[in-house]
């Protein structure tokens, strides 16, 4: 595992690719969920219907969906989206 200051030390997109990575790995579905409530654009992001059917396509939707945001302008809210991205990779497998 990294310590913050590596992880840190990598630019938003290296710490995005990291994190989406390790929740798809996860099948966290949370993860992404998470994110996209807290983007500018959350609006638009939020697909789905609330089952908790197969959860597998689902993640790797969210997850498809946001790798193509690559170079994503996260405006202000750059400093938190980091913070996020560190404590999800910094933290255990739950």
């Amino acid at each position: 595992m990294a310590t913050f200051a590596e992880l840190d030390a990598l630019t938003t997109e290296e710490l995005r690719d990291r994190a989406f990575d390790l929740a798809q790995e996860r099948r966290d579905l949370g993860f992404f969920v998470d994110l996209a409530q807290h983007l500018p654009s959350a609006g638009d992001a939020e697909q789905g219907d609330d089952s908790l059917g197969d959860i597998g396509p689902q993640i790797d939707d969210y997850y498809n969906m946001w790798r193509e945001l690559k170079g994503h302008d996260y405006g202000d809210l750059e400093p938190l989206i980091r913070a996020r991205f560190i404590d999800y990779l910094m933290s255990p497998e739950s």
